[in-house]
């Protein structure tokens, strides 16, 4: 999820990817909870919540991981998602980064629908939000899971050219 919303904010929005390197080094739910605050005490990230309200960054990331976590969860069942998250605070084991996977057509329209959604609310113009949902949109159908284990064979080439074929 976490190159998604690089990749995205490279594209639409470079100027703000310090902040998106910043935020890299919390675990996801920290960061989602703090771009999610709406007004409060603490700055969280050293400026004022009005110069978040327009920036890309924390809308793509908070669509990108409220999709991410409710398609997931819709792949997982009930039983054995939540014991996970029970034997991880037992445990006392970090939460595994949120990942992004497989989507449908549908479930790529409803996250644009999302995007567009969210950054009209946080003061982004229509166009603006349309561009950001469409480089969402793109990234997350580039990055299809399924794509990269099924087309390439471990060891290949494949596209990147950064694998050997095995030897033997």
């Amino acid at each position: 999820m976490r190159d998604v919303v690089r990749e995205v904010v490279a594209e639409v929005a470079p100027e703000e990817l310090p902040l998106v390197e910043a935020l890299a080094r919390f675990d996801d739910a920290t960061v989602v909870r703090r771009l999610g605050r709406r007004g409060g005490r603490r700055e969280p990230l050293g400026f004022g919540l009005g110069e978040v309200a327009t920036m890309v960054a924390p809308v793509v990331w908070l669509v990108v991981d409220e999709a991410a976590r409710q398609f997931a969860a819709a792949a997982v069942t009930g039983a054995s998602g939540g014991m996970k998250s029970v034997l991880r605070k037992v445990l006392r084991r970090p939460a595994t980064p949120v990942a992004v996977p497989a989507l449908t057509r549908e479930q790529l329209a409803e996250i644009r629908r999302r995007v567009v959604e969210s950054a009209v609310q946080r003061g982004l113009g229509e166009g603006r939000a349309a561009v950001i949902a469409d480089a969402v949109v793109a990234r997350l159908a580039l990055s299809a899971p399924e794509d990269q284990s099924s087309q390439e064979p471990p060891g290949s080439a494949g596209p990147s050219g950064s694998g050997t074929p095995a030897q033997g």
